[in-house]
């Protein structure tokens, strides 16, 4: 048999970063907290994902976004 790649594939590691905090004097973040919270209750983990990219960019005045 002939092999068609140079390598084996590249397995990268499951990241597991904790979750970002919310902003306390955001609405905003407050509510997208809660709803990851409930998400991560109904094992929901590819919303909980999306939920803290979104918290993470989330503008606040004097912080500056992140690029993920």
């Amino acid at each position: 048999m002939t092999k068609t790649y140079p390598s084996p594939p590249v397995e990268l590691p499951l990241r597991l970063d904790s979750d970002p905090p919310p902003a306390s004097e955001c609405d905003v973040c407050r509510a997208l907290d809660r709803e990851r919270s409930e998400a991560r209750a109904k094992g929901e983990m590819s919303k909980v994902s999306d939920l803290n990219v979104e918290i993470r960019n989330h503008p606040h005045k004097g912080r500056r976004r992140r690029r993920s």
